[in-house]
């Protein structure tokens, strides 16, 4: 099936989710696709330095600005939206992930490997690695930015039917552009890194992170990537069945052929 699937890049600001959730809009506002991904924590910047600033910017995944806003653009553009934010729920603050979908509905994903400080802002995500329906019934799945170096991470969403894998990211080491070529072609799955740009200073810390936003194919191959300082939105069109061949060659499958006996990963 083909399908329209995009990236969109931008600079966040720390603790400003009116000026966050406008930039966005600006961005996206009649840009048509059936699936466009925004980087990790997009409504509310990044670098915290206490859990009293993440509760600041946190917000209920179903009702909170976010939502409402994705909410309204992806029925008015007819896409589905996969963007970051701070999620509170139960008195606890999580890195997650919402899929907005143009029938309101809404999934969440928190991240399961966190990254540094986040360690000491966040709980450690629960809500697993699982398969949602986007625009057109496409099976999707949620990974965000960390989660790219443990390879089981994108492994369990493609074992489970993904055929695209959305990541929205704050990428500050610079490995993760190119391992996630890999990850695209161990698991013959498309991936969608969207990744934030510029600066982020909060008292003495002080972050810069790699850009490089990108679209890969179920080989690999690099549809297009940003440089490490546009803000911009790219949309193009992949063939969705390209995803379910999971043959390298006429006598190898990467899901037949696993020997899981001799695997230990406990």
């Amino acid at each position: 099936m083909k399908y329209k699937v995009g990236i969109c890049q931008f600079e966040p600001k720390l603790l400003n989710v009116s000026y966050n959730l406008d930039k966005m809009k600006e961005l996206l506002l009649n840009v048509k696709a059936d699936l466009i991904v925004l980087p990790e924590l997009a409504s509310s910047g990044y670098l915290f330095n206490s859990k009293s600033e993440v509760e600041k910017v946190s917000e209920f995944a179903m009702d909170g600005p976010t939502a409402t806003l994705f909410k309204s653009l992806s029925q008015h553009n007819d896409t589905s939206y996969v963007v970051g934010f701070p999620e509170k729920f139960e008195k606890k603050f999580y890195n997650s992930a919402m899929l907005v979908n143009p029938d309101g509905k809404i999934y969440v994903y928190r991240k399961t490997h966190l990254f540094y400080e986040e360690k000491l802002r966040f709980e450690s995500g629960n809500s697993g690695f699982q398969i949602f329906k986007a625009k057109k019934d496409v099976p999707v799945g949620m990974m965000i930015c960390f989660d790219w170096i443990f390879p089981e991470s994108a492994r369990t969403l493609a074992l489970k039917g993904a055929q695209i894998i959305a990541h929205p990211a704050n990428l500050v080491l610079p490995w993760c552009q190119q391992a996630m070529i890999t990850r695209s072609l161990e698991n013959r799955i498309f991936s969608i890194t969207a990744n934030r740009v510029g600066k982020e200073s909060n008292g003495a810390k002080e972050l810069h992170f790699t850009g490089m936003s990108q679209i890969l194919t179920t080989k690999g191959e690099i549809i297009r990537r940003f440089d490490k300082n546009e803000e911009s939105v790219y949309v193009t069109e992949i063939e969705t069945n390209d995803a379910q061949e999971k043959k390298i060659t006429e006598f190898n499958d990467i899901f037949e052929d696993r020997k899981t006996k001799y695997y230990n990963l406990n």
